[in-house]
């Protein structure tokens, strides 16, 4: 469906007034409020920390209370319809998912655990439905290409996810619940700092007999054991050393032609790091890091293996230099890919040096930055970007950044047997972009227009005219034009979120939107606290989009309404329940892969 003119009206209504409100919410916040809740530093945009307006980027940040609230089954709840983040999914609970940032592939956007790259070298996109939201603290969405900064597949932005550290004394966390479709959920954790030194250890364990993800069919299984070690300690001159592993194992269930199928998966990473404070002005960084993506799966074709894995060492130097901030490093990854299928090459290379300016010239601030990437696979790329901000008034930044990026063709493409072509080219990409935010105290809206041109789109093509695609080659071309509109506020008792996306991804050569896409998001979250109660609900209403390439295969828009509530009912003691799709709307993102429907879950923790 396309979005209804009466859900037009009061989305407008929704993103023009929470502007106002907030506007006027910061007019009178007192002189003294600085806490900037709604303008919070972060990391991924810049490589250093800068607050949301000072990143001169389209970024946002879910914060430990917003996972706290809303305690998401899947980073897929938690992303829907977040300001130009589209997600699908073929089947409920585990199962096969894709993250949209700006219209582009799942493929075209990077995912990171405190920094730590994860995704499948076969298929080049990250496995989001393997990673269970309670493992982490927070999470940044960069909207724009960051090939400059991270390199291969940052065309569409940068997905972070944060895990927690320990800030004081010794600190227990249990929690345990369940609801529909059997489902059970447990967690628990310890974190501290004592004497420099902070540790995180957490794990978590997810079952559930799941929904059928087919109609009429058989409720399909998920199950996910997570553990998580973080440790560090910073010494007297401020040097500091530091290490992470994370780990998720599991099993999903699915249909294969009609036959049942199922994985079981494996995602890893870990990584250890030392810094140094060369000099009051340099600071030195050195990360030795690995990510695993693997999986074993018994379908209709029978029994394969697919494992990948990925090392790199990455060395940051940052050095200031009065109000101007100046990043340079070197980064070199391998890929290597093992498993039951014979791949012509199992291994490659990328060998990058970076830099990157930030000066302030206040009320100008500049952004510049460079990146030469040199592959063994498929030869060399250079990306940049560039961005200008124009601090209007106290409240209000103007800025203008373009930049490129690019995507490296994955060992699939590259070389599968009988399939790979060695010889395809990266995808490459330009974006141009325009925005304002407007900052207070307690309160802050964001306006962005962008398009992003993308050459060399890599599709798969029948190569001899005998109705069987082959091979995959570079002949796509692809534009992509949007605007984002969203605002937060904390007004007394009451957090509120608004998120308002328009999408135009369109294929060049046909003039048709790219499949699976909607064109229009809506989101507003609001949440209320009551004493030792809390009340809040989600709405996200998305237009229809086309499972095709050709737009034949039209998948219905929908409005999903979920609601939460939670009661601290004793000193560290606290209940949750959430109550998904709470009108039971069937809508679908993937084409004969149904939604689970209304669902119910209840939970109950000890911690602070």
């Amino acid at each position: 469906m396309t979005i209804s003119r009466s859900y037009r009206d009061l989305a407008a209504f929704a993103l023009a007034a929470l502007p106002l409100a907030v506007q006027a919410q910061g007019e009178t916040a007192s002189a003294e409020d600085d806490a900037q809740t709604l303008n919070p530093l972060v990391v991924t945009a810049a490589l250093a920390p800068r607050t949301a307006d000072e990143s001169l980027s389209s970024v946002t940040l879910l914060d430990e209370a917003t996972l706290e609230r809303q305690d998401p089954v899947s980073l897929i709840d938690l992303f829907r319809g977040q300001p130009g983040v589209d997600v699908t999914t073929s089947g409920s609970f585990g199962k096969q998912s894709s993250v949209f940032i700006r219209g582009t592939n799942s493929n075209q956007n990077v995912l990171l655990i405190d920094g730590i790259r994860l995704r499948s070298a076969t298929s080049g996109a990250p496995a989001w439905q393997f990673l269970d939201p309670r493992m982490f603290q927070r999470a940044e969405i960069v909207r724009g290409p960051r090939g400059s900064l991270y390199g291969a597949d940052a065309v569409g932005g940068v997905v972070q996810l944060f895990t927690p550290e320990g800030e004081r004394g010794p600190t227990p966390r249990l929690s345990a619940g369940g609801g529909s479709f059997k489902t059970q959920r447990y967690s628990a954790s310890l974190s501290g700092a004592e004497g420099g030194t902070r540790y995180h250890f957490a794990g978590s364990r997810f079952d559930t007999d799941g929904a059928p993800i087919r109609r009429g069919g058989e409720d399909k299984g998920y199950d996910n054991t997570s553990g998580l070690f973080r440790l560090s300690h910073t010494f007297d001159n401020s040097a500091e050393i530091g290490g992470l592993a994370l780990r998720a194992k599991g099993n999903t269930e699915f249909d294969s032609f009609g036959a049942p199928a199922k994985t079981d998966f494996v995602q890893q990473v870990a990584g250890l790091y030392g810094e140094v404070p060369v000099t009051d002005s340099w600071r030195s960084r050195l990360t030795l890091s690995e990510s695993r993506d693997e999986g074993d799966t018994v379908d209709a074709f029978g029994f394969s293996v697919f494992d990948t894995r990925t090392q790199t060492v990455r060395w940051d130097n940052t050095l200031e230099v009065g109000f101007h901030e100046l990043i340079v490093g070197i980064e070199h990854d391998e890929d290597e890919v093992s498993g039951t299928s014979d791949y012509d090459e199992s291994n490659r290379d990328n060998t990058a040096l970076f830099a990157q300016g930030l000066l302030d010239f206040a009320p100008f601030s500049l952004q510049a930055s460079l990146r030469h990437d040199d592959n063994e696979a498929f030869g060399e790329e250079t990306t940049g970007s560039l961005a200008l901000g124009y601090e209007v008034s106290e409240h209000h930044t103007l800025r203008a950044s373009y930049g490129t990026a690019f995507r490296a063709p994955t060992f699939n493409e590259l070389f599968f047997p009988g399939f790979g072509n060695p010889e395809l080219k990266a995808e490459t990409s330009d974006t141009l972009e325009i925005g304002v935010r407007g900052q207070f105290n307690r309160s802050f809206w964001d306006l962005a227009l962008y398009q992003t041109d993308i050459d060399n789109l890599i599709i798969n093509v029948d190569s001899d005219g005998d109705g069987f695609v082959d091979i995959p080659k570079n002949v796509q071309r692809a534009r992509i034009r949007g605007v984002e509109l969203s605002a937060g506020a904390e007004l007394d008792a009451w957090t509120l979120a608004a998120a308002l996306t328009y999408t135009d991804p369109e294929d060049r050569e046909t003039g048709n939107r790219l499949r699976r896409r909607a064109s229009q998001s809506l989101r507003l979250d609001v949440d209320r606290a009551l004493g030792d109660w809390s009340l809040g609900g989600s709405w996200i209403v998305q237009n229809h989009r086309y499972d095709d390439a050709d737009n034949e295969e039209r998948l219905g828009g929908y409005g999903n309404v979920n609601l939460r509530a939670g009661w601290a009912f004793a000193p560290m003691w606290s209940a949750r329940l959430t109550v998904e799709n709470v009108l039971d709307k069937e809508y679908e993102t993937a084409r004969d892969f149904p939604n689970a429907g209304h669902a119910t879950f209840l939970s109950v923790h000890f911690g602070e």
